[in-house]
């Protein structure tokens, strides 16, 4: 459909702190979304950020060019105009069937540096419902978002079979277990989120004591209660913290909640004497590249947590064929269903035009040839005539849904154009409203 578009930048492309450049905060989000979706002129928004990804999902008017979207997007975002060629560099932008396809391998993780990871279909889901919620979304985004979602639980089950519940946290957790193996000792989780809760059972999982860390207290004691750990507030923990090996943190804070030295204070508590390794996976970075360095203190940040499940991705893409195969065939049956839903209409209408027929000329027989039947034999034979007219309804429809799908609806149209110029104006009138012929010209012209 040409009205749907994506405007997005990922991992493959930019680094976190440009991403973090077109993150909108999460407490943010419920009054600039809105705000958004009007800047854009769409009629339908949804906004994903996730720790390697933003994309902006919309549906608009169809005579939007692609290039003046992301442009707005650019500047809805980053609160300036580009520069001449700077959103066109920085965005990429997908629109009608590349658009539903990008956001299906979104939605399945098979776009993301960890293949296959597991989080982004609740981030995606968590935004579809924010968008829902603010009004925003509508009918036909609706219908995306929901197909798509249906290709991740399909997709789902083969991914947890090869790899496991994968996800960028576990590469975190690795590196994590693998600082633990050389240094023993206690670990810090900062932040209550998907990802440190994932990072504090897998700690727990193997040993560690953990500190849950969080600037709302309950929060923290309710994951501490899970993983057998302390709970910790975020400000006694940055004044007097911890003594520990590893630090996880992953909060929504706008700035770096550990600057140099509030990283001294944790080095000289480490149980080895070592510095401790703090893994940053917040988007903007809770700990400061250049904190970290002036601390003495070892930092692996977003960035080299996504080029590490990167490399891994590039080892194990190959097992995913079956899983791309899904999306593929998902999106040929989506296709088939928008063409479904454009023709229906004009096939009923079509039923009831050989019904008609059938019907008045069954009644010019009672009035002139039959006329001596009585009104059971007059009832038997309108449910033949209609029964009749059912069947050789079915042929020439059949054969238009299967046109409709292969050929688009301009083909349907061309059929009808001399024998039923008001079906064919009418379909012709829905095709450019809903846009499904432009989706099908373009998988024409892919083929």
């Amino acid at each position: 459909m040409h009205r749907l578009g994506v405007v997005g930048i990922s991992w493959r492309h930019a680094d976190a702190a440009t991403l973090a450049a077109f993150t909108i905060a999460r407490e943010e989000r419920a009054s600039r979304l809105p705000a958004l979706a009007a800047a854009l002129g769409v009629t339908g928004l949804v906004y994903v950020a996730t720790c390697n990804r933003v994309e902006v999902v919309c549906t608009t008017d169809g005579r939007t060019p692609l290039g003046a979207l992301r442009r707005r997007v650019f500047a809805a975002l980053r609160g300036r105009e580009p520069h001449g060629g700077e959103a066109e560099h920085a965005l990429r932008a997908w629109q009608g069937e590349g658009a539903v396809e990008h956001l299906f391998l979104i939605a399945a993780g098979l776009e993301s540096a960890r293949i296959g990871e597991s989080e982004v279909v609740g981030q995606l889901r968590d935004a579809i419902d924010a968008s829902r919620h603010l009004a925003i979304l509508g009918a036909d985004l609706e219908l995306f978002c929901a197909e798509a979602l249906k290709v991740a639980k399909r997709v789902r089950p083969m991914t947890e079979g090869r790899v496991g519940r994968v996800s960028l946290a576990q590469v975190a957790l690795r590196a994590a277990l693998e600082r633990l193996e050389r240094t023993p000792g206690p670990a810090a989780v900062v932040g209550v989120s998907p990802m440190t809760e994932q990072c504090a059972r897998g700690l727990a999982a193997a040993g560690v004591p953990v500190a849950v860390v969080n600037r709302t207290l309950a929060r923290a004691r309710t994951l501490a209660g899970e993983v057998g750990g302390r709970a910790c507030a975020l400000e006694e923990f940055r004044a007097r913290p911890e003594a520990v090996e590893v630090m996880i943190v992953a909060t929504g804070a706008r700035e770096p909640l550990f600057a140099r030295a509030e990283l001294e204070r944790l080095a000289a508590r480490s149980p080895s004497h070592e510095p401790p390794l703090v893994i940053d996976l917040a988007i903007p970075p809770n700990v400061a590249p250049e904190d970290a360095a002036a601390a003495d203190v070892p930092r692996l940040g977003m960035d080299e947590i996504t080029l590490a499940a990167a490399d891994e991705r590039e080892r194990v893409i190959g097992d995913f064929a079956e899983a791309r195969a899904i999306v593929d065939a998902s999106l040929t049956d989506f296709r088939r269903q928008l063409a479904e839903r454009l023709i229906s209409p004009v096939i009923a209408q079509l039923h009831r035009r050989y019904r008609r027929t059938a019907v008045e000329g069954v009644e010019r027989l009672f009035q002139k040839e039959l006329a001596s039947l009585g009104d059971a034999e007059r009832d038997a034979v309108r449910r033949w005539a209609e029964t009749l007219a059912r069947r050789f309804a079915h042929v020439p429809s059949v054969g238009l849904r299967d046109l409709a799908f292969a050929s688009g609806p301009q083909a349907v149209e061309a059929f009808f154009s001399h024998t039923e110029p008001e079906l064919a104006q009418r379909l012709r009138l829905d095709a450019e409203a809903s846009g499904v012929g432009a989706m099908i010209e373009q998988q024409q012209e892919g083929a």
